[in-house]
């Protein structure tokens, strides 16, 4: 009886710290997640019969569409993320389909599961290249949407970026705030876009599992957007970067033959967020001029400056 009389007020202390865990259980919360995202085996132009795009899901809402190498060689990674308010469907394509068919048909689906709730759709891109930004003029007169212009200012505008490129934007969905990193270098208007709620970084072309071009004239403009890029990371966590593109076999440091038709035994589309200072460091420390360095994951591959127009 004394016993249990002494034992009593630890036992109530413990009872108060597993109650908001069991509840949690039943609610049916988690511990935010770590570990990289599981795909099954993506497209990659091997099969005959292989679909003009392949959907993956990350998580009730957020999506990956694969464009089949097939259609472009390019075969870009599109994402669209769901927020209460607004769906961010992050590039467009290369053209060679009609990518608002998958697009329109997700968010049909997402809206059934959510009572028919209206969403609002903004189509933005990581950069101004053709092969993200080919399926634009599908979406231009979609109701209720808005598509994001493709220069520094356009998107420094549109998500509220005052001084580009050293500031960040905040775009809400309606529960779900990302972040917009601006990271010129490889194109003028590059951003990166930052989930906190998953912890992933949607990376575009700046650093993917492939060739990472870099017009060797804006190569001072590259090192700044990669320490940019090293900084933010520091302060905030990120489980896995999620690219544009694959260019990379699962062999370490050997990719694709350029504008390659198949892509058989691909490296797997998530980069660890190591990636991010290794990065930072063979930019950091590259030869002037600068020259292909070849990593495991990545290579990173100036180019000559295009002629002007």
């Amino acid at each position: 009886m004394h016993t249990y009389l002494r034992l009593a007020p630890f036992m109530a202390s413990i009872h108060r710290l597993i109650l908001p865990i069991g509840a949690a259980i039943l609610l049916g919360a988690a511990a935010p997640v770590t570990s990289p995202p599981r795909f099954d085996h993506w497209i990659d132009g091997t099969t005959a019969s292989e679909p003009e795009t392949q959907v993956q899901k990350i998580d009730e809402d957020t999506f990956v569409i694969r464009q089949s190498v097939k259609t472009n060689f390019e075969a870009p990674f599109l994402y669209l993320l769901f927020g209460k308010d607004r769906a961010l469907l992050l590039d467009s394509g290369a053209g060679g389909l009609k990518i608002r068919t998958p697009v329109d048909r997700l968010i049909a689906e997402w809206q059934a599961r959510h009572g028919g709730r209206a969403v609002h759709l903004v189509v933005a891109h990581t950069h101004g290249h053709g092969d993200h930004h080919a399926g634009d003029d599908e979406f231009r007169a979609r109701p209720d949407t808005d598509v994001v212009g493709l220069g520094p200012d356009q998107v420094a505008a549109f998500f509220h970026i005052a001084d580009w490129p050293r500031g960040t934007g905040r775009f809400d969905l309606g529960g779900r705030v990302l972040d917009i990193i601006p990271t010129p270098g490889h194109e003028p208007a590059h951003i990166m876009v930052y989930d906190a709620r998953t912890r992933l970084l949607f990376s575009g072309d700046m650093l993917y599992p492939g060739r990472l071009y870099v017009p060797t004239d804006q190569f001072d403009v590259y090192r700044a957007s990669a320490d940019r890029l090293a900084q933010f990371a520091r302060t905030h966590p990120v489980r896995a970067l999620l690219g544009a593109h694959i260019e990379m076999t699962n062999m370490p440091g050997h990719d694709y033959p350029m504008a390659a038709g198949t892509h058989p035994s691909e490296h797997r589309l998530p980069l660890s967020p190591a990636a991010i200072n290794e990065f930072r460091k063979a930019v950091a420390n590259a030869a002037s001029p600068p020259v292909i360095d070849r990593h495991a994951d990545f290579i990173v591959y100036p180019r000559p400056p295009k002629p002007a127009s």
